[in-house]
Parts: structure tokens; sequence; C-alpha cells
């Protein structure tokens, strides 16, 4: 069997010529592709000031709640942030202001304590699928590793690939659709985490090309406003409806890999490149107000 990265660049290559809601613009990829940035622009620091081990903790803690994206018009949102840095907000304040979770505090968390760092409704149902995905965190961190989130990390040996094959196995991680028999193993946050590790110092990898896009629904997004994604009539009706798109049908999971495959491409008409670098490049960019403006495609999961 091929390695779970490997079948999912496949697997995205052959969902790209089979869609029927989602095709790739091929005729604009070439000048697309040069027209973005060489370097990706920093992202705004979000991790704590700490050991080593304070951060393997804090991004492997941050990136187990790194979905919930369909749900995010439903959260408390901080002031001028997105779901995603408010999240990311609160559970930085809790790391700067009371220090790591333990793995066995972890393992034992409840959605109130989930809310209270997150300044958000304890009975929101994200709130709930939060803490499970923390308690799974805790129990193989504490039960696999001694309690050392860094430990999870070394384990990996520096490959970003071999740390992502370890995570897809927990189901704080796990992240696979099908598609027509077609097996796609995105696992977008076990991937946003290696990359997040190596970004912090904590991992450092020699096989960072190996990672594919992490896909989510913003990307995407950025993709088709930019003309590299089209979507037919009826899926971006239901997209401009604001209409959810049920996680695991045919267009999300064409949404997703076609995306996945665009930037594939992008990759190879940039020498050099790296599929983790233009993703960040593309998500930054989806954060300006001309793509914040236009309705994006949701999904209420634990994927993205």
């Amino acid at each position: 069997m091929a390695p779970p990265l490997t079948e999912l660049r496949e697997g995205c290559a052959r969902v790209a010529g089979e869609a029927r809601h989602v095709r790739i613009e091929h005729r604009n990829l070439p000048t697309y592709a040069r027209s973005l940035p060489q370097q990706a622009p920093a992202p705004p620091p979000e991790q704590p000031a700490g050991t080593r081990e304070t951060l393997a903790a804090f991004w492997l803690t941050l990136d187990a709640i790194n979905f919930g994206s369909g749900w995010f018009p439903t959260l408390r949102k901080r002031p001028g942030r997105s779901g995603y840095h408010t999240v990311a907000a609160g559970v930085a304040e809790r790391f700067a202001t009371a220090g790591a979770w333990s793995a066995e505090e972890l393992a034992s968390i409840d959605a109130v304590a989930v809310a209270r760092t997150l300044g958000q409704d304890p009975g929101h149902e994200l709130m709930e699928l939060f803490a499970r995905s923390l308690r799974d965190l805790g129990r193989h961190v504490a039960g696999g590793y001694g309690g050392s989130f860094a430990a999870v990390v070394d384990a990996a040996d520096g490959s970003a690939e071999r740390l992502v094959e370890q995570l897809a196995t927990w189901p704080c991680f796990h992240d696979t659709s099908t598609y027509h028999g077609i097996r796609l193993p995105f696992l977008k946050r076990a991937q946003i985490a290696a990359a997040d590790l190596a970004r912090a110092g904590v991992l450092v990898p020699r096989d960072l090309h190996r990672l594919t896009m992490f896909a989510d629904n913003l990307v995407p997004h950025v993709l088709r406003l930019d003309g590299v994604l089209v979507f037919d009539p009826p899926l971006a009706e239901r997209i401009e409806r604001e209409e959810l798109i049920e996680h695991g049908s045919p267009e999300e999971v064409e949404i997703r890999a076609c995306a996945l495959h665009a930037v594939e491409l992008i990759v190879a008409a940039r020498p050099g490149a790296l599929a983790a670098h233009v993703d960040q490049l593309l998500w930054l960019r989806g954060q300006e107000p001309r793509y914040k403006a236009v309705p994006r495609h949701r999904s209420r999961s634990t994927a993205y």
C-alpha cells in the first residue's frame, strides 16, 4: 500500500479528472503560479514563549482543535479576529497565564473548561467536539509518550511525513474521505501540525516537501476567486446562499481534492516551491477583505 500522502496526491489527481461540480482552470495556472510571491509572508505570532516541550504542547493542542470552520459564524469572535484566530488566541493566553495543560489534564478536560478558555458558551456544540479531541490527544500522549509532547515529535525521527502518519492513527487527527471508491487521506490537521512544529523549530524535517496543501475551506475559496477553480452554478449558488455543504458529499470532496491538486500543479510550476508554503501564502491572502466579503463553502466536521 502506498504511503498516505502518496495515496492522497494520486487520489486527488483522479478526483480532479472525474469531478462534476468543480474543475481546475488549467489555462490560468502558469500565469497564476508565476504571479505568486516567492516567499509567503510571516503569519502573526501566536505561540507563547517557552521550552521545546511547551511549544510542542502548544501546537499539538491547538492543532487538535484546528477545526470547526462550519461553526465559526456562530462563535463569539474577538474584535478583528477570525474564528481560527479567536480559538488560537484563547489557547495562547491559557499557555501564557497558566502554562500548558498536561497530558493528564487534557485526558479529562470537559466542554466547560474549553469554553472558559476560548470565551465561548459551554453549551455550544463545538465545545464538546473540541473537548473530545483534546481528551483523545491527552490519552495518547500520556499513554504512549510518557506525558511528553516533544516525545511525540521525536518519535518521527526528523520526518514530517512520519509524524503525519503517527498522528493519523489517532481519532483526534483523523481525516479521510472517499469519492466513488477513491480513498483520500486528507489529514489536514495532522499535516498542519507537522508544518507548525517545523515552523516553531520543534521538528527539523528532512522531508517538508512531502506535505500537501492543508485541505480546508479557505484556500479553495481563494483559488476560486482567483480564477484557478471553477464551481458549477448550482454549487456556487448554494455557497452564495450560505447553505451548509455536507462533509463527505461529492461536492465537498471535489472542492478539497481539486484545490489540493491545483496546488500540486502550482508547486510543479515553481521550482523549489513547497505545497506547505504555497498553502500558507494563499491562506493568509484569504484574510484580506475582498476574500472575506464573499461567502466560502461551510461544512460542519472535525476535519477543518
